[in-house]
């Protein structure tokens, strides 16, 4: 079916993929449409192909698979065409001149003859050129788009295809379909495979064996993995593509000879890797050796002696801080050695040793700096120690560039960090690549001190960096095991080293920490509704309001989703009201209150703080906020994130979600008042101790897991976690025998 009319008011447009809703002014009335444009201008005419359809929520609406823009014809149409700004480098004074100088022939003029429009007054050589690339992307998009929907690819995926490779979309396609994998989001390698059978590739080419080869290795790092076991990457790949191991190790060998893939040995087995990561690790390896065997800025006086002048300046701003025996032999590791790490669970006082060394090197007047993963592990350093700290991406002045995409830090080889030591706490959080950048960063002589729990999830990115420096016995690691006496009755640090040991928590009544037994998705839902919704602040007068209560859910599918989660406290907690503003945006509804957080790195976001006294750039996955203002007019929200304020509107929204409930591997380096985790039967993936160990250390005061204690128990028994391959420990180890 086909349907002509006027764009009218954009409702929702995601930048990414081209998804839009909007109103379409036909000849018979106005109504709405839905589907993907390259770039839909408000003004201009379109002829649409799809049928009418009803919407669970808005009712019946056009959705639209494919379209084609129609140039307006006559005088008038072309002006309000032009007024609109659908072409950039023409406004409302210049679409004037124009239509007087060239009338219907405005259209023509620009796309056949476009050096006529240097006659007019106010267009020059740049503008003109803006203006023909604008008017030439749209006619060039309708060709490409024609051409990729007739290999079968979707209108939203052609939409991302034309922004990367732009009029060479067909070619590039055609040329290697499998590409599209690796540089289009939303495109897996299944997408692509079935495109490349459509398009003649035989199913044992190179290319498409290579491509396999790539994605496999490709989605281990995403789980977390640096390299595979060659048999096993060898056996998934024939697996995958339903082809002979003998044609995929052939792939492997050509690639190897290339320079794509790294083949080495771990621990006498052989592995692969992709280049980037074989080479990072390669280099963190040996510049934690180079660290470790510097001259190290030397200590003057005895350690008891510093130790305790800094026990007593701490007593001044809590008087119950007394350091343990164990608390004292990690300060004197730190102060002996180039690098240290030290590791324990809650409550074993990893903080109050970061604050002795603190006072240590104020009085030695030595220059140091604090450092954290997120910028929320950050705060709580800071807070913590009474001294500035920041983020790791922030001490190393990281840069991001637009045009090429590319992070890069301003502090590294040849401008490394010049503080005499440099603490980093929530080092688990620490992926390959970011321990790469910071090592390179610290110059010779500097101490370097690791601090965080081994025990919880490992990093987000690829590597597990902290266990793999403990395994390696290469650093000098103290280990916490004892519970601070001031923090002995709190029952979730007993619970949390209860879990992490493979016992079941015992529970005591007033200690903060509780099951509740719950029987199925519905019965844990409407408990968490309950406790959000007033109970618990009710029951527990530490808790101001519930912004200080966060769930922690393992998983983002399913009725005890975060997404789910989210959309269902919201209206529990933050409801919708005749008289405030709220800002629809695809699937999602804001509100002036909410609670939200960052889903992802942007480097080049802009924040400031109030006033405007500073302003900067950065916002990161994890940072939580709150929403202070919605304006509809410009379809914009400003959120503060602590003491930054950012402003989210356009593609910024695929970056920003509700977080009344939020996923534990998103809580990493977070900590809240009081904490709600459902229990029930997830994928077994996320049915694992550490991962349990992680939601409830999570919590501060109060953590509640509401579920079946039989899922519970199944978390604590299962200790495997996830499978990640690395060689990081080995490398340092051979490092060590001085075979390297």
């Amino acid at each position: 079916m086909q349907q002509k009319g006027k764009l009218g008011k954009i409702i929702f447009n995601n930048s990414e993929n081209g998804y839009t809703v909007a109103i379409l002014d036909a000849d018979d009335g106005s109504f709405r449409i839905a589907g993907s444009f390259a770039e839909p201008r408000t003004g201009a005419s379109y002829k649409l192909e799809g049928e009418f359809t009803i919407h669970k929520k808005y009712g019946e609406q056009f959705s639209f698979t494919s379209y084609e823009e129609v140039m307006p014809e006559g005088e008038d149409a072309i002006l309000e065409f032009l007024e609109a700004g659908n072409i950039r480098g023409i406004g409302p004074k210049t679409a004037k001149l124009l239509v007087e100088a060239f009338g219907e022939e405005t259209l023509t003029v620009i796309e056949e003859a476009p050096e006529r429009l240097l006659s007019i007054s106010g267009i020059g050589p740049k503008s003109l050129a803006k203006i023909s690339e604008s008017f030439g992307e749209s006619r060039e998009f309708a060709a490409v788009s024609l051409e990729l929907r007739e290999l079968g690819i979707e209108m939203s995926e052609a939409v991302k295809i034309y922004k990367i490779y732009g009029t060479d979309s067909v070619s590039v396609v055609k040329d290697n379909p499998y590409i599209l994998a690796e540089d289009i989001r939303g495109i897996n390698f299944d997408k692509a495979d079935k495109l490349a059978s459509r398009l003649g590739i035989e199913p044992e080419s190179s290319v498409r064996i290579e491509s396999g080869i790539r994605f496999c290795l490709r989605d281990w790092a995403v789980s977390g993995s640096t390299l595979m076991p060659e048999e096993r990457l060898v056996d998934e790949v024939a697996e995958v593509l339903d082809v002979s191991r003998d044609k995929v190790r052939e792939s492997l060998r050509d690639m190897i000879f290339a320079g794509e893939l790294e083949e080495d040995s771990v621990d006498d087995i052989p592995v692969i890797y992709l280049y980037g990561y074989y080479h990072a690790e390669q280099r963190v390896a040996h510049a934690l050796r180079r660290i470790k065997e510097a001259n190290a800025h030397p200590i003057r006086g005895e350690f008891d002696h510093l130790i305790e002048g800094a026990e007593e300046n701490i007593r001044r701003r809590d008087a119950g801080v007394s350091l343990s025996t164990e608390q004292i032999e990690a300060v004197k590791s730190c102060l002996d050695n180039n690098i240290s790490i030290i590791t324990g669970g809650p409550g074993t006082g990893k903080t109050t040793i970061i604050n002795t060394l603190v006072k240590i090197f104020e009085f030695l007047d030595m220059s140091f700096a604090l450092a954290a993963p997120t910028g929320r592990a950050a705060k709580r350093m800071e807070e913590a120690s009474g001294v500035p700290a920041m983020t790791i991406h922030r001490m190393l002045e990281f840069v991001w560039s637009d045009d090429e995409e590319i992070l890069t830090f301003g502090r590294d080889e040849e401008n490394p960090l010049e503080q005499d030591v440099i603490i980093v706490d929530e080092a688990s959080m620490i992926d390959l690549m970011l321990m790469d950048g910071l090592l390179k960063a610290v110059k010779d002589g500097t101490r370097l001190i690791f601090t965080g729990d081994a025990d919880q999830l490992p990093p987000v990115g690829a590597g597990n960096v902290l266990k793999d420096m403990i395994a390696s016995e290469f650093i000098p690691v103290t280990r916490l095991r004892e519970i601070h006496r001031q923090e002995e009755d709190s029952g979730i640090v007993s619970a949390s080293h209860q879990i992490n040991d493979g016992e079941y928590p015992e529970q005591v009544s007033g200690n903060g920490f509780y099951i509740i037994g719950k029987n199925g998705e519905e019965e844990i839902l409407e408990a968490i509704k309950d406790y959000m919704g007033g109970r618990l602040e009710r029951a527990f007068d530490f808790i101001g309001s519930s912004a200080d209560i966060q769930v922690l859910t393992p998983t983002k599918r399913g009725v005890l989703g975060a997404p789910n989660l989210n959309s269902i406290l919201q209206d529990v907690i933050n409801p919708a009201d005749d008289d405030e503003t709220e800002l629809k945006v695809g699937a999602r509804t804001f509100r002036i209150g909410d609670k939200v957080m960052q889903l992802r790195n942007n480097y080049s976001a802009e924040w400031r703080t109030d006033y405007f006294k500073t302003e900067g750039e950065g916002i990161f996955n994890g940072d939580m906020g709150v929403v202070e203002e919605i304006n509809i007019g410009d379809k914009s929200m400003t959120v503060r994130m602590d003491d930054r304020i950012v402003t989210y509107a356009g593609e910024m929204f695929e970056e920003i979600d509700l977080a009344y409930a939020i996923t534990v591997h998103k809580s990493q380096g977070s900590e809240f008042p009081a904490v709600i985790i459902p229990a029930y039967s997830f994928a077994p993936m996320l049915m694992t101790r550490n991962l349990l160990y992680t939601a409830v250390t999570r919590g501060k005061r109060l953590v509640i897991i509401v579920g079946d204690a039989r899922r519970v128990a199944q978390m604590i028994a299962n200790d495997e976690g996830d499978e990640r391959y690395t060689g990081l420990a080995y490398r340092l180890r051979v490092l060590d025998g001085g075979i390297l």
